[in-house]
């Protein structure tokens, strides 16, 4: 008889636990960074394209097809744009405005917060009601009645009519504050209350130093509301008092009335980046600002 030689197996070495979960957690996150690049590409699609535009010849602009590319990068609009208007003058004139509405709503929306928040009176939830019922109302309904008020007041072609909107506070903002204030400790006003302090002291000392999230993400969102504005100035201002969106949008324009669109474009761009400059500087508190809001 034969002796048949029997070969061994190679021991099978079995997966690491966990192999098969980190397989489908990479594929997810696969798919996840995937689906935020396509999103982030269609969201910045509008701005490429309206940084193309104001490289662009007028030509080019109107050319059929669609020159989807410049055969030659014109940079000289965006200087052509700077010194056609006075560039600065007029983004002196949005800062102004921007800043003093800005700084005022952020604080008079946190003082409302607050006391919807934390001060307890009759009707309370009703009035809070109505408050977010008129972020419904669209701007055109309040804005020439508004306009009639300030007419009338002598207050047309000033800053003042930014100064009494930032003082009325703004309802988005107010929500805002009063759900990042509800989720604070009792503790600490009852024990401030022990000691002696008034509920403008506390909200001064106790609840205004710590909501700094908040108060980052408000004045960004009220900066973007006034620099972006141009009915407003385009009612109450006068042409040398005017902000920069209603220069834009005005002057760019040949003797025949038609607009120069790739001027017009490399303006708009260069009157976009200071609210990008803003949101960089404060994004830190303005992702923790819209996230930590009404958490408790």
């Amino acid at each position: 008889m034969t002796a048949t030689t029997v070969t061994p197996k190679a021991p099978v070495t079995p997966e690491p636990p966990g192999a098969e979960a980190r397989v489908r957690v990479r594929a997810s996150r696969l798919v996840l960074y995937t689906v935020l690049v396509v999103v982030t590409g269609l969201m910045l699609g509008p701005f490429g394209w309206l940084v193309v535009t104001g490289l662009k010849t007028t030509p080019e602009l109107a050319a059929s097809p669609v020159h989807w590319l410049p055969d030659a990068i014109q940079w000289h609009n965006f200087a052509d744009a700077f010194t056609q208007i006075d560039f600065l003058g007029y983004a002196r004139n949005s800062l102004i405005v921007s800043l003093i509405y800005a700084t005022l709503v952020t604080l008079s929306s946190a003082w409302v917060g607050f006391g919807f928040a934390r001060l307890d009176a009759p009707g309370k939830k009703v009035l809070f009601g109505v408050l977010l019922g008129s972020m419904m109302l669209p701007q055109m309904i309040t804005l020439f009645p508004t306009y009639l008020i300030f007419a009338k007041l002598g207050m047309v072609d000033t800053y003042w009519p930014w100064v009494l909107w930032g003082l009325a506070a703004a309802p988005y903002l107010v929500f805002l504050f009063r759900q990042f204030f509800a989720g604070m400790p009792r503790e600490l006003e009852e024990a401030a209350i022990v000691d002696g302090a008034s509920y403008p002291r506390i909200f001064r000392q106790i609840f205004l130093p710590q909501s700094w999230p908040v108060l980052a993400a408000s004045f960004v969102i009220a900066f973007t509301w006034s620099w972006g504005d141009f009915i407003a100035p385009m009612l109450l201002l006068s042409s040398d008092r005017t902000t920069l969106s209603v220069a834009i949008m005005t002057s760019y324009v040949t003797p025949g009335g038609l607009p120069v669109n790739n001027l017009l474009a490399a303006g708009s761009v260069m009157y976009v980046v200071p609210i990008l400059l803003i949101f960089l500087v404060a994004q830190r508190g303005f992702v923790a600002g819209m996230s930590t809001t009404g958490l408790k």
